[in-house]
């Protein structure tokens, strides 16, 4: 039996909602529940019906078309689009464009690339129409019980969101985990570099797993003790939580930890790239976020990579004969060192990119929406809130008074895992880039005197001496000069 046409009152929802994939369906729910009335529409009939006989009994409006999806919102119109990224966007911001009217607001809550919003927010700008891009982070359940949403756009538009983007964040204590972002795609921006960071992150919890495993030669259930006792201490977070639950978890079929069955092949879509890419642009150096984004690359060529154990020998794994307890301690602080590290390039790169579009970005807040709702939230965020919050332009977290405490504190048990990592074959990308990020911007003298000598001999790219700076930058015949000596 068909569902029957959904009558379309005018302007009877609060704000609307296109797109109903899981994110979709949630976060609209999520709206309702929180007492905003929402209209539905998405490209095929059959998921409107859907939706709303799973949503009967509540203030979900289902439309068929654009024309009556605009004609089911109050003014000034607000509606959402949570579809793919890129040309859908535009697709669909050009079906509903005929029946807006000056001062609507669109609402871009997928994972769209910042300067694509920075391009529709003027173009739409110009033709009277508002365009906010919200970055929305938490998954399903996120989406539905309450994400961390950051928003960019005009600031007045975001005024007239500002009540439901606030009663649908999630809310750990100091406030709803949503902050207005900053102009253009700044909101974007944010929740692309969110993304990177979740990548690092990610990276460096799989080679604390496999430095458990692979040095200590520890099973699924003793690791997720580990991380169990991890996410009680100065580690507490969502992926160390669900890396816990990963573990425990039995393949009904064989009995053996499901994990173990998974194939090593990790997907990605898109947002970790554009970290790095504009990382490289802007000249922000995040090898913790790159290594994340090869090693998934590098993930993918899987057969090759079975072919290359069989002709390739390294060390035996399972060899290492020091004490146990030490070493996972040693993994610890491998982990929250690095974990230091690769946020401190986040936040730079949120920084860099502030300052490169003039969006004003604040960091301590960045911080403090991320606290709750989102993949990365952490207890750890609010060290970093509070150390933005001593020194709103602090250049590095690594400068600040308790950041550089604890990485000293952990620094001789980061080296003693990687070293051990490195000694048994196992590898520890992320790690090791950190560990190397983090000893280089403590350098006061790197060897790139060489590199600068060797650019001025083959290339005469000149270069500038310490003991003569008035001189500015010299040439150098090299191979003349060597020839007189």
């Amino acid at each position: 039996m068909a569902t029957a046409e959904p009558e379309v009152t005018p302007q009877s929802a609060k704000i609307g909602m296109i797109g109903l994939a899981v994110m979709g369906e949630n976060l609209a729910m999520n709206i309702e529940r929180n007492g905003y009335p929402i209209a539905v529409y998405n490209r095929s009939p059959d998921k409107v019906d859907e939706f709303v006989a799973r949503a009967a009994g509540k203030k979900v409006i289902g439309t068929k078309s654009p024309a009556d999806f605009v004609k089911a919102l109050e003014r000034p119109r607000k509606a959402i689009l949570l579809v793919k990224a890129g040309e859908a966007v535009d697709k669909t911001v050009e079906s509903i464009m005929p029946y807006l009217e000056e001062g609507d607001i669109i609402i871009d809550g997928g994972n769209s690339y910042f300067l694509d919003t920075e391009r529709r927010e003027k173009d739409l700008k110009a033709k009277g129409i508002n365009f906010i891009g919200s970055g929305v982070s938490g998954g399903e359940k996120g989406a539905l019980w309450g994400p961390s949403l950051m928003p960019g756009g005009d600031r007045a538009a975001y005024e007239q969101i500002r009540p439901i983007w606030e009663a649908i964040a999630a809310n750990v204590g100091d406030g709803p985990c949503v902050t207005y972002i900053g102009p253009g795609g700044a909101g974007h921006y944010v929740k692309m570099v969110h993304n990177g960071i979740e990548y690092g992150d990610m990276q460096l919890i799989a080679e604390a797993y496999d430095m458990m495993r692979g040095i200590l030669g520890m099973s699924a259930d003793e690791m997720a003790d580990v991380f169990d006792e991890w996410n009680s201490s100065d580690l507490e977070s969502f992926l160390v939580e669900i890396t816990a639950k990963i573990l425990r978890v039995k393949d009904p079929e064989t009995k053996k930890p499901l994990v173990d069955l998974v194939l090593d092949v990790a997907g990605q879509k898109g947002t970790g790239k554009w970290t790095s890419d504009i990382a490289l642009d802007l000249g922000i150096v995040t090898p913790t976020i790159d290594a994340a984004v090869d090693t998934r690359n590098l993930s993918s060529r899987k057969q090759e990579r079975v072919e290359a154990s069989k002709e390739i020998n390294g060390p035996e794994r399972g060899s290492y004969t020091g004490d146990r307890k030490e070493m996972i301690q040693a993994i610890h602080d491998a982990l929250y060192a690095s974990k230091i590290c690769s946020y401190t390039q986040g936040m730079n790169l949120i920084r860099a990119g502030s300052q490169a579009w003039n969006w004003n970005i604040d960091l301590g807040e960045c911080s403090r929406i991320w606290k709750g709702g989102c993949i990365i939230r952490a207890q750890f965020l609010d060290k970093i809130k509070q150390a933005y919050q001593r020194r709103a332009d602090l250049p590095s977290l690594l400068l600040d008074s308790d950041f550089k405490a604890w990485v000293e504190q952990a620094q001789p048990n980061w080296r003693k895992a990687v070293a051990a990592a490195i000694q048994t074959g196992v590898a520890v990308p992320g790690m090791s880039a950190s560990i190397g990020y983090f000893d280089t911007y403590r350098t006061a003298e790197l060897p790139l005197n060489l590199t600068q000598a060797q650019r001025d001999f083959f290339g005469s790219h000149t270069y500038a001496r310490t003991d003569k700076p008035e001189a500015g930058m010299i040439h150098t015949e090299w191979e003349e000069l060597l020839g007189n000596q």
